[in-house]
């Protein structure tokens, strides 16, 4: 007697693999590059990144970069910029809307680990290194969003953001259009070859900032 044994439906060559939304949002992102827009496109992606916006600017930055080395420093000029703005948007989100709107209660309620006590620890952080941790997150994979909002929620010293921030964002930025332009072409082929693990592990410094505000604060 012949067995018969279920056999699964072969997948369709033709048919692309399904991208999930940060994938897709990630090549939205990376598709500026090949547009006449990219500069825009890069001061805007800067603005809402420092405040809401999850994929950061230097994906974007890179592409143009290794497109124009000639305008490396313009594109870390614009995307400063833009997001030293975006940083100000995000104080006045914290300064202005926490107490007026009820999201300091929408995150003591919901959000996990935010509570009463976390916050008064992290708003004596704010005044014992305020310079310090605007800094580090404006030049490292540390949320800058994050610091951005609770430095309003915290009223800590304007003047003082806006000089940590412009310092902070400018290095990062121009760091790497200096790497790409000094280097460019031995970079381009490290990012040809391995583009998706660099990428994989920015996103990975990205979750471990946001790990590190958790565990030191």
């Amino acid at each position: 007697m012949n067995s018969s044994s279920p056999t699964s439906k072969p997948s369709d060559p033709t048919k692309p693999p399904r991208r999930g939304p940060l994938k897709r949002l990630y090549d939205w992102v990376m598709h500026w590059a090949d547009t006449p827009y990219g500069t825009p496109a890069l001061s805007v992606m800067s603005f809402a990144e420092s405040s809401f916006f999850p994929i950061p600017p230097d994906v974007l930055l890179i592409a143009l970069c290794l497109g124009d080395r000639a305008r490396a420093f313009r594109f870390a000029f614009w995307c400063s910029v833009a997001s030293v703005l975006g940083g100000l948007a995000g104080y006045a989100i914290g300064a202005l809307l926490w107490d007026t709107t009820g999201l300091d209660e929408f995150f003591f309620t919901y959000v996990p680990g935010f509570t009463q006590e976390v916050f008064d620890k992290v708003k004596l952080q704010y005044e014992q290194y305020n310079f310090w941790i605007v800094f580090v997150a404006a030049f490292t994979p540390i949320p800058y969003k994050v610091i951005t909002i609770t430095a309003g929620i915290c009223d800590i010293s304007l003047p003082m953001f806006l000089l940590a921030s412009v310092i902070g964002r400018s290095a990062r930025f121009y760091l790497v259009a200096f790497m790409l332009w000094r280097y460019g072409e031995p970079v381009k082929r490290v990012l040809d070859k391995h583009l998706g693990w660099i990428t994989f592990a920015v996103a990975a410094m990205g979750i471990g900032g946001f790990l590190a505000i958790k565990y030191l604060v």
